[in-house]
């Protein structure tokens, strides 16, 4: 755990932004890279890089906001710690709704075809989001509850723990490797096995949407952070949503299979 990867005096470079920022560019090289086997053109590739650069910033952006939004009352009680969301992470899907909401911007604006660039860039999105994930690990956030078992992890960074409230000396579930690792699955199953075996635009993003909300939603049971915020004392704020985009995944891969062998 190095949540400080440079530190110079009391300036310091964090792991977390270091590997997230990592992940971006290998997602964003990558889904170029399979844009042009795809036939995409010049200005096709360059609109696409600038969708996902912005999509990225307004992700980033919407997972701090829902980060303060499902602990609303603490941060109303305690201002002065909104100074340390911009330090720590944030929350996946306030991320992935910001950035929606601002590639459906983009879309309109560039007239480029959703299904298309979205399914390009699905297996990258999970390589992306595994690879910060690691950034979690690194900076001690989304961390899990106790755990007896060999697979459990200690911290011991007092900075860590000032920061986002990681247990320190407790053995506890590797809840940051077991979401790495389950997405890095999600990018090889997407890549290497459905991609070839694509039969209608869509089926990427919508393969990529169901199979990580079920991960998602699994991997939240072990999960020991309390500022998840929770929904009718039952479901984590992740856990309902994934709810929602598992069954919205199913819907929409039925839909757009059926259209395709009516066409």
């Amino acid at each position: 755990m190095f949540p400080k990867l440079i530190q110079i005096g009391s300036f310091y470079i964090p792991t977390y932004g270091v590997l997230v920022t990592t992940g971006v560019i290998l997602g964003l090289y990558l889904t170029l890279r399979l844009a042009a086997k795809t036939g995409f053109s010049k200005e096709e590739k360059e609109q696409t890089a600038n969708l996902i650069i912005y999509t990225v910033i307004g992700g980033v952006l919407g997972s701090k906001l829902l980060l303060v939004l499902v602990d609303f009352h603490y941060y109303v009680a305690h201002p002065i710690e909104l100074v340390q969301v911009l330090r720590s992470g944030g929350v996946f899907y306030g991320g992935l709704i910001g950035g929606m909401l601002t590639a459906a911007w983009l879309f309109h604006r560039y007239k480029l075809s959703f299904y298309r660039v979205a399914d390009v860039a699905a297996p990258h999105i999970a390589l992306g989001h595994a690879i910060g994930r690691l950034g979690c690990f690194s900076a001690g956030c989304c961390y899990g509850k106790a755990c007896g078992l060999p697979i459990a992890v200690e911290f011991h960074s007092k900075f860590a723990h000032s920061i986002v409230g990681v247990p320190l000396n407790t053995p506890i579930y590797p809840t940051q490797l077991m979401s790495s690792i389950s997405l890095f699955i999600i990018f090889l199953v997407l890549r290497f096995y459905f991609w070839p075996r694509r039969k209608f635009q869509g089926q990427m993003i919508w393969l990529y949407v169901l199979i990580y909300s079920a991960f998602r939603f699994g991997i939240e049971f072990f999960r020991g952070d309390a500022d998840r915020g929770f929904v009718f004392h039952i479901l984590s704020t992740s856990q309902f949503i994934s709810a929602i985009l598992f069954f919205a995944a199913i819907v929409m891969l039925y839909r757009l299979s059926r259209r395709h062998r009516a066409s």
